[in-house]
C-alpha cells in the first residue's frame, strides 16, 4: 500500500485586498480536458451570460442556461461543465466585507450559511425578480470596470442589495427544501481528503478497496458516497486527473507520448490514446499541436 498524507489539504485560498475584498471577471468556457473540483475561503455568484452548461455542487447536479444566476458558499465542492459558448460573469468576494452590515441585517448573509436548508445553489429561472437580480449583478460589474468616483461604495451597496433580494424573494419551502437535501458536512470532508489524495498521487494504481480502508468504509459504500458528493465514481474522477495532468505535460513538455503516459498513471500507451481521444475528441498528438498553437 502506498504511503499517503492523512490531512485534508487546505481549501483554495482566494487573496482579496483588505480595502476591496471582491474579484469581478468573466469566464469564456472551460479548460480543454476538466474543470477541477475545487472549494475556496470566498463566496462566489455566478450569472450566465450566454451558453449552457451544468454545475457540479457537492454531488448535485444544476444545469443552466443564458440568464441564470448561482450561488456557491465557501465549502461548496464545485465544478463546471460546458455544453456550448459559455460566457460566466464571476463574482467572488470576502465574507468579512459585510461583517459590519450584520448588526444592522443579521439575516444578511441567509442565502450562504442556510445553503442546503433556505436555499438552494440555483436560483428559480421563472421567478419575477430575476431581471432585478440580473440587473443588479450587471450594475456591478459596469461599476467595478469603469471606476469612477465612489465606485467601491457603489459596488459594496449594490452587493448588500443582491443580497438582501435573494433573501427576501429566493427562500425555499419546506417542500423544496426536502428536493435540495445535500451530502452531510462530515462524508464531505471526507470526499475532500480522498480528492486531495488522488490529486497528488494520481499516477498510483488505486483500487476502490484501497480508497475505501482510507475513509474506514465499504467499497461499496465508498463509491455510493463517492459518486454522490462529486458526481462521478472513484476511478473515472480519478481518470479525469490523469488526462489534466496528461494535458499539461502534452503543453509544457516535449517528452514523448508514451513517457507521459505512464507517468500519469496509465497501464499502456493505448489506454492513454483512447481514454483522451473519447474524453477531448483529439488524440493526444493533435491536442499537443492545438495547445501549443492557441
Amino acid at each position: 500500500m502506498v504511503n499517503v498524507r492523512t490531512e485534508i489539504i487546505p481549501r483554495e485560498e482566494v487573496s482579496l485586498p483588505k480595502t476591496y475584498p471582491i474579484y469581478v471577471a468573466e469566464t469564456v468556457g472551460v479548460t480543454l480536458l476538466y474543470q477541477k473540483l475545487h472549494w475556496h475561503d470566498v463566496l462566489e455568484i455566478n450569472l450566465i451570460k450566454s451558453g449552457t452548461g451544468y454545475y457540479i455542487i457537492n454531488g448535485q447536479r444544476f444545469d443552466f442556461e443564458q440568464g441564470d444566476i448561482l450561488l456557491i458558499n465557501s465549502n461548496d465542492l464545485h465544478c463546471a461543465y460546458e455544453h456550448s459558448d459559455l460566457i460566466i460573469l464571476v463574482i467572488t468576494f470576502d465574507v468579512s466585507w459585510f461583517l459590519s452590515d450584520l448588526r444592522y441585517d443579521p439575516n444578511i448573509l441567509l442565502p450562504y450559511t442556510e445553503m442546503g436548508r433556505r436555499f438552494t445553489n440555483l436560483l428559480d429561472r421563472t421567478h419575477p425578480s430575476m431581471d432585478l437580480l440580473r440587473m443588479t449583478l450587471l450594475d456591478i460589474q459596469a461599476e467595478h470596470q469603469n471606476k469612477h468616483a465612489s465606485y467601491v461604495s457603489v459596488v459594496h451597496a449594490n452587493l448588500l442589495r443582491f443580497l438582501a433580494y435573494v433573501n427576501r424573494y429566493f427562500q425555499l419551502d419546506n417542500e423544496a427544501i426536502a428536493c435540495h437535501e445535500k451530502v452531510g458536512s462530515f462524508q464531505l470532508d471526507k470526499m475532500r481528503r480522498i480528492i486531495s489524495i488522488l490529486e497528488e498521487q494520481f499516477a498510483y494504481p488505486w483500487t476502490i478497496e484501497e480508497l475505501g480502508e482510507l475513509t474506514y468504509l465499504s467499497p461499496s459504500r465508498f463509491s455510493a458516497i463517492f459518486k454522490n458528493a462529486v458526481g462521478s465514481s472513484p476511478l473515472e474522477y480519478l481518470i479525469q486527473i490523469r488526462l489534466e495532468n496528461a494535458a499539461k505535460l502534452l503543453e509544457t513538455t516535449d517528452r514523448k507520448i508514451v513517457d507521459i503516459a505512464h507517468e500519469c498513471g496509465f497501464r499502456s500507451l493505448s489506454n492513454f490514446n483512447r481514454l483522451f481521444k473519447q474524453r477531448t475528441g483529439f488524440s493526444p498528438r493533435e491536442a499537443r499541436r492545438r495547445l501549443l498553437t492557441k
